[in-house]
């Protein structure tokens, strides 16, 4: 005669225990884990500690600024900026670089694009850009502005270099990062009209957000 075995409810609050002893180890599996990864990058990011480029403003030339009309603008400016990348163990990509000029706010030339580039460590590269504006808008105010400026002997132009940027460590690459660089010309601008262009030449820090 066949025995039939009957599991009596002791023995269902064992197997459901288990069940839940399993869980509870895969839980805490996952979870180191994870802890491990986020450690390990977090170490990794404070050994390479990486430090954001630095840009410098070498010599901007403007050759035209002046009214075509009551309130259009035609600008010719030529720009020189040393780009470094002062980390040691990280190379830098540069994507989707766009130079543009501004005066008090206002944008004086259109858009000009940088060819994409590769920087290793600590190596520096020239930037070169020549920037133009043909009939662009500005406000009533910009002639006030420029006279105004002509008058006490200076002329200040904001000279910016937005884009992307990925790091490079090993064969590891980075997502992008947004770039924001700034840089300020300021040029002698007297009451006699220049017969060349104005020019400054100087190696001021250019102020970099990442």
């Amino acid at each position: 005669m066949s025995q039939v075995l009957i599991k009596s409810p002791k023995h269902c609050a064992k197997q459901g225990l288990n069940i839940d002893k399993l869980y509870k180890k895969l839980f805490f599996l996952f979870s180191t884990l994870f802890t491990t990864i986020l450690s390990l990058i977090l170490l990794i990011w404070l050994i390479l500690r990486p430090t954001k480029p630095e840009f410098t403003l070498k010599e901007a030339e403007i050759y035209q600024l002046n009214l075509s009309g009551p309130h259009l603008l035609n600008s010719s400016i030529q720009l020189t900026i040393l780009s470094k990348n002062p980390n040691q163990k990280l190379g830098i990509y540069y994507d989707e670089l766009q130079v543009y000029a501004a005066y008090k706010g206002q944008q004086i030339t259109t858009y000009t694009s940088l060819p994409h580039f590769y920087q290793g460590h600590e190596d520096s590269n020239l930037l070169t850009a020549s920037l133009v504006g043909a009939g662009l808008p500005v406000a009533p105010s910009f002639g006030y502005e420029v006279g105004r400026d002509q008058t006490a002997g200076k002329l200040v132009v904001n000279l910016k270099v937005n884009g992307q940027l990925r790091w490079k460590v090993g064969t590891w690459v980075s997502g992008r990062y947004r770039l924001n660089v700034n840089c300020v010309a300021v040029t002698a601008f007297g009451p006699v009209i220049p017969t060349g262009p104005l020019t400054t030449k100087q190696g001021t820090q250019c102020s970099t957000s990442i």
